[in-house]
C-alpha cells in the first residue's frame, strides 16, 4: 500500500506521486513515456503531476495516454501559467489542459508561480471552474510564506489544498518558516525535483547510509523528502526500472541516526532564505 496524506479538504492523496517535467518533448519517446507512468499506477503511485509548460501541453498528452480506461484511478495535477492567470485566462486555459488530458476534470489545479495578476482574480478563477466541476481542488506552486499569508487573507484563500515547491536535501530553505507555516494550516507541501534531477543520485554523501538500507543514494534523498506527514513527492522517472526503484524508495523507513547524519551532511537552514526554484 502507498502511504497516504490529507488534503485540508479531507481528501487522501499518495506521499509518492509521478512527475512529468520534460515527458512528451520527443514524440519517439512519448509511448515509453507513457508506459512508464503506466507501470507507476500499477505500483499504487496514482498521483501524476503535469503542467501546460511542459513540453507546451505534451506532457498533458502523455499523461492522457497512460491514464485511458483508467481515469478514475488517478490523481491529476495541473498547472496554469501566470501569463493565462486572468479570469478569462484561466478559464481558456483550463478548457486546454483538459482537452491536452482526455478528461472533463482535473483533481488539483495549481498556479505554477506568481506574476502580474492579482491573486484575488485568479483565485476568483479558481473558485469558478470548481463550481463548474472542472477543477475538484486547487492550489499553488512556488509560493513562499509572504504569498502564503496573502493568500490566506483572501475571501476564498482558506480553500488552497498544496504549495509545490523546490525541495530536497540540498534545498532545505522551506523548513525555516514556510514548511511549518503549511503544516500548521494542514496544507501538503508538494516536492518537486526531489532528488535535484538526478544530481543526488550522485552524491557520495549518501552513500553508507544507502548501503546499510541495501539501497541506492536516490532512494535515500527520495525517501526523506517523504519523511514525515504532509509532504509529497513527485519524482519523474521514464524507465520501469526508475519508476520501481522510485516505489521501493517509500518502503524505506530512516533511522534517527539516518536523520542526523543527513542533517550534518546537509544541514538545515538556520535563518530565512529566498524560495528556490528551477
Amino acid at each position: 500500500m502507498i502511504r497516504t496524506t490529507s488534503l485540508p479538504a479531507g481528501e487522501l492523496v499518495p506521499v509518492l506521486g509521478q512527475g512529468t517535467w520534460n515527458m512528451g518533448e520527443d514524440s519517439r519517446r512519448r509511448r515509453d513515456e507513457a508506459d512508464a507512468l503506466r507501470l507507476g499506477l500499477d505500483l499504487g503511485m496514482t498521483l501524476i503531476d503535469t503542467a501546460e509548460m511542459y513540453a507546451s501541453g505534451g506532457a498533458e498528452e502523455v499523461v492522457a495516454e497512460a491514464v485511458a480506461g483508467r481515469r478514475d484511478e488517478v490523481f491529476i495535477v495541473s498547472k496554469v501559467l501566470p501569463s493565462n492567470a486572468s479570469r478569462r485566462g484561466v478559464e481558456t486555459a483550463c478548457e486546454q489542459s483538459l482537452k491536452r488530458l482526455g478528461t472533463d476534470r482535473i483533481d488539483l489545479y495549481l498556479l505554477h508561480w506568481r506574476g502580474g495578476v492579482p491573486l484575488a482574480e485568479t483565485v476568483d478563477a479558481f473558485e469558478a471552474l470548481k463550481a463548474a466541476g472542472k477543477v475538484r481542488h486547487w492550489g499553488v506552486s512556488n509560493f513562499d510564506t509572504d504569498d502564503m499569508q496573502e493568500l490566506d487573507g483572501l475571501a476564498a484563500g482558506s480553500a488552497v489544498q498544496s504549495n509545490q515547491v523546490l525541495y530536497n536535501l540540498s534545498r532545505r530553505g522551506i523548513e525555516h518558516d514556510l514548511l511549518p507555516w503549511c503544516r500548521g494550516r494542514g496544507i501538503p507541501v508538494m516536492a518537486y525535483s526531489p532528488v535535484e534531477q538526478g544530481k543526488l543520485g550522485k552524491e557520495p554523501r549518501l552513500g553508507a547510509i544507502a548501503d546499510r538500507h541495501r539501497a541506492t543514494p536516490a532512494q535515500i534523498a527520495l525517501a526523506w523528502t517523504m519523511r514525515a506527514d504532509g509532504l509529497i513527492a513527485i519524482p519523474k522517472a521514464s524507465r520501469p526500472e526508475h519508476v520501481r526503484q522510485n516505489r521501493a524508495a517509500l518502503d524505506i523507513v530512516l533511522t534517527s541516526e539516518d536523520l542526523s547524519e543527513l542533517d550534518k551532511a546537509f544541514p538545515p537552514p538556520a535563518r530565512k532564505r529566498p524560495l528556490e526554484m528551477i
